[in-house]
């Protein structure tokens, strides 16, 4: 069957559903809905004809979804600015059943942005002829406004049914349908015999200084730039900075150097612009097989077809420890592998290697009822370990929704706040990973040498998934050095999913702001009480305090220049969308400022509150000591000579980055660990085999 379709029309299967099948006639309205049976659904993509344009210049770039059961079956190529395409693409898809409808979507792809809503249509199958090609026409239509005329979509269909007994198949897809995504098979898939290749041998540090001279990109004459980093899979994308020339980023982030010789970091710069492409700004390559190691340089880097420098720091050093090992071999089992962990991070240690926190042992250990991914029935699972940027990968189960890996995984850690993430995927052959559950274990909140089943929960990790994953995990640190890292800025990841509008998310970010202002605002009635002497003795303390404290403040308002460019009406919604996204965010921060400042008195997380109560005491008991003006001078001093001791140090504000390891109330509940059903305790499992 498999062969039959490929030789047919040479087409890729994009899903295949398999059952058994009994039929006959030539019409499929002889054969009741209710018993399902294989069809095979040949289909020709056309074209398109009058398509809605959503671009700016009057045209689209169009591409169409089709979709069976609510999973997308077939994606096709997208045809830049066309509003009358002509794929002439073909689709060969078994389905078991014809009460589902193929659902049809056309989008317009925009880069960096969600891609816009262009029509969709229905075909409903129970109206084809079997064994018959019928042209079809489809209306696009707009569900909310249904009296818009968005084109149409022209396809040429056949359905005949199939007959076979059940067997294993394989999803195959088109090359035009894979999409960039944060995991590719290929960089995902780790076997045994390459295992060694993802483990990196060395860190590449790179500072993100400035720019210098850049092209001017705008017809303001100014630019909006960020610079895009790769070295092999790894990515990393700067903050834009806007209407500059000479940007200052100051970003610090480390690469994983997984070849002993080094690699290329090929560098792009861009500018930002809001509903179209960035424009190319320019290229530049580092060669990290001519730096040496151990040894920080400074580099001054030309931009290749465009203008100006890009200046870097650039540091190799050795790599930190990490392993990958059968579950019958790992550290802390040999007691002299232990105790020289221990003896590592006692408290003797504190000095010795700052970045060197603390080191984290996973044990991977298995899943049980996974969900079914594959038309199979079954999955092909894998687990991803990831500590910030470190990224570590089992072997494939295949066939098995309880699968065991027995795998042990070694980390260092530099940030004991870090959040641990343990995702489970499906490997697919031709195609990116289907995601099964993830669970986000901060470290802090680890029981060492406890083996838990943790329930698995959906990518948002506001919800539990089909399936439990069993870790046994353990956390070794400094305290001190945790301590003296939480004022310093959180790793950030290399590439962050950019954020997109989203109703729901902007609703739910101004609740939070608003519990986050009436707070605030009783606490102004609370303190207007004291003054309407509601309470007297209350007022009366209120009253020696303010007389104690009273001092005056002056404000400075800053403003900025409006952009007094006139715009299209299309560049109007671009403009409203980028500020809908950037309300959202700000909404966001503020929430998640007042729920960090909230949860560090909840004693959410007794690590950090305890750390803010021996910082008070210490300040407290410097301060009997010290007049606090001289405080404020060495702190005044420490401030304006910071740039001239160290002239590419990154500005950071230690209270935010102490408030940054503080998580907010969405974090909360991120990282809440959901009860597992009691059929799936370690011990009652046990209790199992043996009876």
């Amino acid at each position: 069957m498999l062969d039959s379709c490929k030789l047919k029309s040479a087409c890729n299967l994009p899903l295949i559903y398999n059952k058994k099948i009994n039929t006959s006639g030539t019409s499929n309205a002889d054969v009741p809905l209710a018993d399902p049976g294989m069809y095979q659904l040949d289909i020709t993509l056309r074209k398109g004809q009058s398509l809605a344009a959503r671009d700016r210049g009057g045209t689209s770039d169009p591409y169409v979804k089709f979709k069976i059961g609510g999973k997308e079956v077939f994606r096709s190529k997208i045809i830049h600015k066309n509003l009358n395409p002509v794929w002439e693409e073909k689709a060969c898809i078994l389905v078991d059943h014809l009460r589902e409808p193929l659902y049809v979507k056309v989008f317009d792809y925009d880069f960096g942005l969600q891609d816009d809503f262009m029509g969709s249509a229905f075909l409903d199958l129970t109206q084809l002829e079997l064994n018959r090609p019928t042209d079809v026409t489809l209306p696009l239509k707009d569900p909310h406004y249904p009296d818009h005329d968005l084109g149409i979509i022209l396809l040429s269909v056949t359905l005949t049914p199939k007959e076979g007994e059940h067997r294993d198949v394989t999803m195959l897809m088109r090359k035009s349908w894979k999409r960039s995504s944060k995991f590719q098979t290929q960089s995902l898939r780790l076997s045994d015999v390459h295992r060694k290749s993802h483990l990196w041998r060395g860190i590449v540090s790179i500072t993100l200084i400035e720019g210098r001279d850049l092209k001017a990109m705008d017809s303001n004459g100014l630019s909006d730039p960020y610079v895009k980093f790769r070295l092999g899979h790894q990515k990393y994308k700067s903050k834009i900075m806007p209407k500059t020339l000479n940007p200052q980023w100051r970003e610090q982030f480390d690469f994983h150097l997984y070849e002993e010789r080094g690699g290329i970091i090929d560098i792009t710069a861009w500018d930002k612009d809001a509903g179209k492409r960035d424009d190319f700004i320019g290229r530049c390559q580092v060669d990290l097989s001519v730096l040496s190691r151990e040894q920080t340089h400074k580099l001054e880097l030309q931009l290749e077809e465009g203008e100006g420098h890009l200046v870097l720091l650039v540091t190799l050093t050795a790599s930190a420890t990490v392993s990958i090992s059968d579950l019958s071999v790992n550290s802390l089992e040999d007691q002299k592998e232990r105790d020289e962990i221990f003896k590592r991070y006692s408290p003797l240690r504190i000095f010795h290697n700052l970045k060197d926190v603390g080191f984290l042992q996973v044990k991977v250990i298995r899943a049980e009822g996974l969900m079914a991914a594959d038309v199979t029935g079954k999955s092909d699972p894998f687990c991803v370990v990831e500590l910030n940027n470190d990224r570590l990968l089992t072997h494939t189960v295949y066939k098995n929704l309880n699968p065991e890996w027995n795998k042990v995984f070694t980390f260092n850690i530099k940030d004991i706040h870090s959040v641990l993430e343990v995702t489970v995927y499906d490997e697919d052959r031709d195609r990116s990973a289907d995601f099964l559950g993830k669970v986000a274990i901060p470290l802090l909140s680890i029981q060492n040498g406890e083996q838990k089943a943790y329930v698995l929960k959906n990518k948002q990790l506001t919800g539990p998934t089909k399936g439990v994953i069993y870790l046994e995990i353990d956390v070794i640190f400094n305290a001190v050095k945790a301590s003296l890292r939480t004022l310093i800025p959180k790793e950030q990841k290399y590439i962050e999913e950019e954020n997109r509008l989203s109703k729901q998310l902007l609703l739910r970010n101004f609740i939070r702001t608003k519990r986050c202002v009436m707070v605030l605002i009783n606490a102004a009635y609370y303190v207007n009480s004291c003054f309407d002497w509601d309470s007297p003795p209350r007022s009366l303390a209120a009253f020696v305090v303010v007389e104690d404290m009273l001092e005056d403040e002056e404000e400075e308002d800053d403003k900025d220049d409006k952009d007094s460019e006139k715009k299209g009406f299309i560049n109007k919604i671009y403009a409203i969308q980028e500020v809908c996204i950037s309300v959202q965010n700000i909404l966001d921060e503020a929430a998640s400022l007042g729920e960090r400042i909230k949860n560090t008195f909840n004693w959410t997380v007794p690590f950090l509150s305890w750390l803010a109560i021996v910082a008070l005491c210490v300040f407290t008991v410097v301060l009997y000591f010290i007049p606090l003006r001289y405080i404020v001078l060495v702190w005044g001093i420490n401030k304006f000579t910071k740039k001239l001791r160290c002239p590419y140090a990154i500005d950071n504000n230690e209270l935010l980055d102490f408030l940054s390891r503080v998580p907010s109330d969405v974090q909360v509940v991120q990282y809440q660990e959901l009860k597992p059903d009691p059929s799936h305790s370690p011990c009652k499992r046990k209790k199992n085999n043996l009876g």
